[in-house]
């Protein structure tokens, strides 16, 4: 072959070769940057809860659990504040991380959503998902970057929390009631502002969802020696009722 040719036959070598370089490391570029942006679906999410959280009782212990909760009207209601509780879930940083390095909010989305999908690059972060409420039933999609009818309720409100005794608590003891997940539910938006800080005595979920609403409810107090009106013990009560009784074996 000519010299001429052989060199020119280098040239385009040399410009193939440099031509590939750059198509591969703009790929890999584009594929990290797909997967730090983007969702990922993970066959079996990672572990979600405190260990420290509450724990929830079974139907026959809650009723032994209510009736050994002390009941006295509420005191200190005109002075609650829920910066008495610790930073609240703005957004904008300040929240406590729980043992397992995602925050309350976090862990409850991951716990009671199904169909999740989390960030690759952080696995506390749900970016989308499904809600089966279970205050009313209804079924509510999840996604991170839009308006959400999805809030996270405190099953015993921080102002109920607040008059039943945790006003006489550390500040440190009531952050961590704030953050308790055994006290949390990821639940409809409207449902939630319509519970608001009421009792049982005052607002309650659909029928279906009584027995273990109830159950929550006293699981919380008892673990955290909160008290109970009559009027709300007597509704607790009522609704333990609904609770299907254990089987025979």
């Amino acid at each position: 072959m000519p010299k001429r040719s052989r060199t020119t036959a280098r040239r385009r070598w040399r410009k193939l070769f440099a031509t590939s370089v750059l198509l591969i490391t703009a790929g890999a570029v584009g594929l990290g940057l797909y997967l730090n942006h983007h969702e990922v679906t993970r066959a079996e999410p990672p572990p979600v809860g405190d260990p420290e959280g509450t724990q929830l009782l079974g139907a026959a212990q809650a009723r032994t659990g209510l009736d050994r909760l002390t009941v006295a009207w509420n005191r200190n209601w005109e002075s609650y504040e829920r910066t008495a509780f610790g930073p609240g879930w703005s957004g904008r940083g300040g929240e406590p991380v729980l043992s397992d390095g995602c925050t309350a909010r976090e862990d409850v989305l991951k716990r009671d959503l199904t169909e999740t999908r989390v960030g690759d690059s952080n696995s506390c972060i749900v970016l989308t998902g499904i809600l089966i409420d279970p205050y009313t039933g209804e079924r509510l999609p999840y996604d991170r970057f839009k308006a959400s009818d999805i809030e996270i309720d405190h099953v015993v409100a921080l102002g109920d929390a607040w008059r039943s005794g945790a006003s006489g608590w550390s500040p440190e003891q009531r952050e961590k009631f704030a953050n308790d997940i055994g006290n949390l539910l990821a639940v409809q938006k409207q449902a939630n502002q319509d519970k608001g800080s009421k009792t049982p005595d005052q607002w309650r979920p659909r029928e279906a969802y009584q027995c273990d609403y109830a159950r929550r409810w006293v699981s919380v107090k008892a673990r955290w020696g909160l008290t109970v009106q009559p009027t709300e013990k007597s509704a607790l009560a009522d609704m333990l009722e609904t609770c299907a009784p254990p089987v025979n074996r």
